[in-house]
């Protein structure tokens, strides 16, 4: 097996738990996203990760590894899973079309919640991720924790632009594989 070039690289970035996203705004990393695609070294890597207990995952444009879970360890998932789904709820209610290749400025999303009641309601339930008060603040936490997971970039410092990265269709995907059931739907609180 031939190990691909640059396979430290995708290792440090991976194992960190980001994506390789091939939409990102930094050149290396589309770079390394293409060396991935190449199916011979996608087979290569996938084996070589294998090995060490990293399973490397392709997704709709972007790469992350997952990993053989322990109880307590899906229990710390279903929780920020919960955090995922609150956060894409207000970024859908800010723009519907808020997704993969979609740019924004912070200063757009506290300006809409000024306007938007259902925005302001949605983002204060969001203070309990942030351990913040002010609306630009709860804004600002939630989007370093889109940078810092690797969903989005910024990719104008001057404008403050982000970018929405592919691997935002990792957290779309999760809302979409939650199953409620047509009796769970028809039933009301007790």
């Amino acid at each position: 097996m031939e190990i691909p070039p640059r396979t430290a690289e995708i290792f440090e970035i991976l194992s960190s738990g980001k994506f390789i996203c091939s939409n990102s705004t930094k050149d290396s990393i589309r770079e390394l996203y293409s060396i991935m695609e190449e199916k011979e070294n996608l087979e290569n890597l996938y084996n070589y990760f294998k090995s060490i207990n990293f399973i490397l995952e392709k997704g709709d444009e972007y790469f992350y590894f997952s990993r053989m879970e322990s109880k307590v360890d899906l229990e710390r998932k279903i929780e920020v899973a919960f955090k995922w789904i609150d956060i894409i709820d207000f970024l859908k209610i800010f723009n519907n079309s808020f997704g993969y290749g979609y740019r924004f400025t912070p200063s757009e999303i506290v300006a809409r919640i000024k306007i938007d009641a259902e925005l302001e309601t949605k983002l204060e339930r969001l203070k309990k991720y942030t351990d913040k008060y002010k609306h630009s603040e709860i804004v600002d936490k939630i989007l370093g924790m889109l940078i810092k997971d690797g969903f989005i970039e910024l990719e104008d410092e001057i404008s403050q632009t982000y970018k929405v990265l592919s691997s935002f269709k990792y957290l779309e995907q999760l809302i979409l594989i939650i199953n409620i059931s047509d009796e769970i739907k028809n039933e009301g609180p007790k």
